[in-house]
């Protein structure tokens, strides 16, 4: 071996300990631990606020170490609106996107109708609508991140949807994503924010039903062609 070639021998770091290395094309992260540090992470952040939990005690609630947190979602901010992501992800899969593209104009906008007032009403969800309003949480990038990977999620999926529609001559849109977030606040109502404040239960079939009937009807009077 040559001196230079020994020099860099010398000059090379050992190998790192496993949690240290980082997860390349060969070495996917673990999706057993990721999941767990999810639930863990939602489960505390209802139960006590975004202010209130360390990621000492979500590595502890999870079973890992917290440098393993801390690989899978590098901050608790990220974490929160990767709880957020999967909540959506799980209410609103890609699939029922896809059902409702395929079904009749009105039945596709009330199965997506449905899915997103079952997700928004979901207590889980309540919950991290009022973590989000906090002063702690405002003040930070957070709000940002957790628009992106869920509402924004939801308005870009229904703006596909509605697409297809217009290529059908379904629909007249001239802003489709802004049709896409109209037809998501007309599904909302005020009845939501009426079961944040506390005015109302969150068990309210039969108002709900009309609520989402009615915002169904009217996107489709505002944006249906005419025969």
């Amino acid at each position: 071996m040559s001196q230079r070639s020994k020099s860099k021998a010398a000059e090379a770091p050992g190998p790192l300990p496993p949690e240290k290395r980082q997860a390349g094309p060969g070495r996917p992260k673990d999706l057993g631990k990721r999941a767990a540090i999810l639930e863990a992470a939602k489960r505390l952040f209802v139960a006590q606020g975004f202010a209130g939990v360390s990621m000492d005690q979500i590595a502890a609630d999870a079973g890992v170490s917290k440098l393993t947190v801390y690989s899978h979602f590098g901050d608790k901010e990220a974490l929160f609106a990767a709880a957020v992501q999967a909540h959506f992800e799980q209410q609103m899969p890609e699939s029922l996107f896809a059902a409702a593209d395929a079904a009749p104009l009105r039945d596709g906008l009330m199965q997506i109708a449905r899915a997103f007032f079952a997700l928004i009403m979901d207590p889980d969800a309540l919950a991290g609508h009022r973590i989000m309003c906090t002063p702690q949480v405002v003040e930070t990038g957070m709000p940002q991140q957790a628009w992106a990977v869920g509402p924004q999620r939801a308005i870009d999926m229904v703006a596909d949807v509605l697409r297809h529609h217009v290529e059908s001559g379904e629909l007249q849109i001239a802003d489709v994503p802004r049709a896409a977030s109209q037809f998501l606040c007309l599904v909302k109502g005020d009845l939501h924010q009426r079961v944040i404040f506390g005015l109302v239960p969150t068990t309210l079939p039969n108002e709900a039903q009309a609520q989402l009937e009615g915002a169904v009807d009217m996107f489709l009077r505002a944006y249906a062609t005419r025969a």
